[in-house]
C-alpha cells in the first residue's frame, strides 16, 4: 500500500515550555524512573530466585513488574531527553514504534491483571482444585495470551495510523507518541482510527475490567457467605487488597482517558491523566504489593541478608 506520509518527523511539547520547570521536572520524573526500575526490578528477581515465590501469583507479579519496568522505558527516557534539549524531534518511524510499545505493553498489562484476578478467585474459592487448575501449562497459556493479545492490538493501532496522510502541521501537544495526540494531526480522515480506538481498545479495557470485578464479586460473596472465619476473610481481604489498588490506579485514567469519542480534547488534561498510569502507577505497584505481602519482604530480606557477608569481606 503506497504510503501518503510527508512529515518525515514530529516534534513533541512535552509538559512545560518553561525552564525552571523542567530542570524541577527533569530531576523528579528522574528518580522516579529510578524507583520503578529498583522496585520492579527486585520484585522480578525475587519472583525468579525465590523457591517459595515459584507459585502462579508471584508468575503473573514478575510479569507485572517486567510490563511496568518496560511501558516507563518506552516513554520517560524521551521525556527526560526532552528536559534537558527544550524541545524535542522524533521521525514518523520512531514514532509509530513508540505508539506501538506503549499500547502494547499497556494493553498487555491491563489484561494481566484480568488474569491475576482470576487467579485470586482460583486460589480463594477453589483452594483444592487450585494447583490442578492454575498449573504450571495453564499459568504460561494464559501469560503468552495478554502478551500475544497486547502485541496484535497495539499492531492494529500501529497500521492503520501509518496510511494516514500528515500534511503539514508535525508538533504533537504531548510528551510521547500516544494516538489521539497524533490523529488530530493527520490530514485524512480518522474516522477508522477513533471506531478502533472506542470499539476495539474500550473493549479490551472494559472486558479486563469487567471480569477482574467478576472475579472479586465471586470471591466477596464466598468470603461472607461460605467462611465463618474473620481471619480467613481478613487475610483474603488483605492479600486482594494490593491488586485491587493497582486495578483502581490502571484502570480508572486509561477508561477515562481511551473512552473518549473525540480526537481533539484537552491536550493538558489527557497528558496529566495518561502521566498517571505510564509514570506513576509503575512507581508505586512495587510499593503496593512489598508493603502489604510479608512473603516477598521477608524473600527480599533473605537475598540481601545472604549477600551481607560477601560485601563486607
Amino acid at each position: 500500500m503506497e504510503n501518503w506520509t510527508e512529515v518525515p518527523e514530529f516534534i513533541l511539547l512535552g509538559l512545560t515550555n518553561d525552564h525552571s520547570q523542567q530542570r524541577i521536572l527533569f530531576t523528579v520524573f528522574l528518580l522516579m524512573y529510578q524507583a520503578c526500575l529498583l522496585g520492579n526490578g527486585a520484585i522480578l528477581i525475587v519472583a525468579l530466585i525465590e523457591p517459595r515465590l515459584h507459585t502462579p501469583m508471584y508468575f503473573f507479579l514478575g510479569h507485572l513488574s517486567f510490563l511496568d519496568i518496560c511501558c516507563s522505558t518506552v516513554t520517560v527516557p524521551k521525556m527526560l531527553n526532552g528536559f534537558v534539549t527544550g524541545q524535542q524531534t522524533i521521525s514518523f518511524i520512531g514514532c509509530l514504534t513508540q505508539l506501538h510499545f506503549f499500547h502494547f505493553l499497556g494493553s498487555s498489562e491491563g489484561m494481566l491483571l484480568g488474569v491475576m484476578a482470576f487467579d485470586r478467585y482460583v486460589a480463594i474459592c477453589n483452594p483444592l482444585r487450585y494447583t490442578i487448575i492454575m498449573n504450571k501449562w495453564t499459568c504460561v497459556m494464559l501469560a503468552g495470551a495478554t502478551w500475544a493479545t497486547g502485541f496484535f492490538h497495539a499492531l492494529m493501532h500501529t497500521i492503520v495510523t501509518s496510511q494516514l496522510w500528515f500534511c503539514g502541521p508535525n508538533v504533537i501537544q504531548h510528551f510521547f507518541c500516544d494516538i489521539k495526540p497524533l490523529l488530530m494531526l493527520a490530514c485524512s480522515s480518522t474516522l477508522l482510527n477513533l471506531t478502533l480506538l472506542n470499539v476495539v481498545t474500550s473493549g479490551i479495557a472494559l472486558a479486563s475490567f469487567f471480569l477482574t470485578l467478576l472475579s472479586y464479586l465471586y470471591i466477596i460473596s464466598f468470603l461472607f457467605f461460605k467462611t465463618g472465619s474473620w481471619q480467613i476473610r481478613w487475610k483474603a481481604f488483605s492479600t486482594c487488597a494490593s491488586h485491587l489498588t493497582v486495578v483502581a490506579l490502571l484502570y480508572i485514567p486509561v477508561i477515562f482517558n481511551y473512552m473518549l469519542r473525540s480526537a481533539a480534547e484537552s491536550s493538558e488534561r489527557e497528558m496529566s491523566i495518561t502521566l498517571l498510569y505510564s509514570v506513576f502507577t509503575p512507581v508505586l505497584n512495587p510499593l503496593i504489593y512489598t508493603l502489604r505481602n510479608q512473603e516477598v519482604k521477608s524473600a527480599l530480606r533473605k537475598i540481601l541478608c545472604r549477600k551481607a557477608p560477601s560485601g563486607g569481606t
